[in-house]
């Protein structure tokens, strides 16, 4: 997805389910953060770089294909992007390597999805933001997995985009270059993409690439025989998978805010939008490369107020101003925070089902600090939190 669903959309769905404008802005730009935190950007502050929740392309592009870095990509992408939708998923006639790799498939409702919205509960707003984040993604990526993987990830010539007309649709063959200087064409299914390495785990073969920024467009219908699916033919359809993902995005919040007692996988609150369906509808449906400005304005609309535009160096300031008792209380001190938490819980998941494509890891919540510095932070809140349950006891 893309900062029009991430940020403005994002916002909608905050409101919807009951927050104030205020803390609808603290959670969509949390939930956009998270396209933007790089190692990069945090090398900048000083800040814990294994807070990273995303990586630049120069980023991608300097990685070495040494285990070490691609536990490293795994790490970020399927935390934040690619939440594997069943880490015990089983496949007949494959070898444990490449089961590794299928396990990590994005799909909607999957345990982990529960597990992340559960721990945002009585958390600070932008551990909201990046569950939000996370929750759309499962969405707009599934079927794609947050690990280089030529097997899992590439696509072929058969991939047509489904177009509606009237109360049909048409087929139209989906051309892919790999020319980062182009931009997408609509009208003639023209797609950029990837460029095709067949090195299994070139970084080419992460996520969604090798289907360039389709995923990311709410309105889009394509079909297309993944290699994982044994090639069969997947039909992805968007603007239900996205009207689904906001709908769960407001029942999930609804559950944040105690509105809920509790977040259940593959519950939407179709009745929060009953008013403005044919609007949210209209406006994912839209072809279009960016639906921020539609989002946008009905965003105010519901709130009747000025949603502002992202700034990414917004927070710079009040980070960079605090001192090291304040620093972890600052709007990017809390969203590091959340960050090293929701990584820290997704690797452990995947260590604990005996794949090693993230990494080794250890639960922090039982274990404590295990030689990773960036990591005591997230050990000294979690000691905190239980020294402030012992007190009120």
């Amino acid at each position: 997805m893309q900062i029009d669903f991430h940020y403005y959309a994002t916002y909608c769905a905050a409101f919807l389910a009951g927050y104030s404008h205020e803390e609808c802005m603290d959670i969509c730009y949390s939930a956009q953060f998270v396209d933007l935190c790089t190692e990069t950007f945090l090398s900048r502050l000083g800040a814990p770089l294994s807070a990273a929740t995303t990586q630049l392309q120069l980023e991608l592009a300097d990685a070495s294909s040494d285990i070490i870095s691609l536990q490293n990509i795994t790490r970020i992408w399927s935390s934040f992007h690619f939440l594997p939708g069943d880490l015990y998923a089983k496949k007949k006639g494959c070898s444990k390597r490449y089961l590794n790799k299928y396990r990590l498939i994005c799909n909607p409702n999957g345990e982990l999805l529960v597990n992340t919205v559960k721990r945002a509960k009585n958390n600070s707003l932008q551990a909201v933001g990046i569950t939000m984040h996370v929750l759309a993604d499962t969405w707009a990526h599934r079927y794609f997995a947050g690990t280089p993987s030529l097997v899992i990830n590439n696509t072929d010539r058969y991939f047509f985009e489904l177009i509606p007309d009237g109360d049909r649709c048409f087929e139209r063959r989906i051309t892919f270059k790999p020319n980062p200087s182009m931009t997408d064409n609509l009208n003639e299914s023209i797609y950029v993409n990837s460029l095709y390495q067949n090195k299994e785990s070139s970084i080419m073969n992460l996520g969604h690439g090798r289907a360039g920024h389709l995923p990311d467009y709410s309105f889009i219908r394509y079909k297309y025989l993944p290699a994982w699916g044994d090639y069969d033919e997947i039909i992805k359809d968007n603007p239900s998978d996205y009207l689904h993902a906001f709908t769960q995005m407001i029942e999930a919040m609804k559950y944040l805010r105690g509105e809920r007692e509790d977040f259940v996988a593959d519950t939407y609150d179709f009745d929060a939008i009953a008013p403005y369906r044919e609007k949210i509808e209209a406006i994912i449906k839209k072809r279009q490369l960016d639906s921020s400005r539609d989002w946008k304005a009905f965003g105010e609309k519901l709130s009747g107020c000025s949603i502002e535009f992202f700034n990414v160096n917004k927070y710079l300031k009040e980070y960079n101003m605090a001192t090291p008792k304040e620093i972890d209380d600052t709007f990017i001190g809390r969203f590091i925070i959340a960050a090293l938490g929701q990584k820290s819980m997704v690797t452990n998941a995947i260590y604990k089902s005996g794949n090693r494509l993230a990494g080794f890891s250890v639960d922090y919540a039982q274990k404590g600090f295990k030689g990773i510095a960036d990591y005591r932070k997230l050990l000294d809140q979690l000691r905190r939190a239980d020294d402030d349950s012992l007190s009120k006891n």
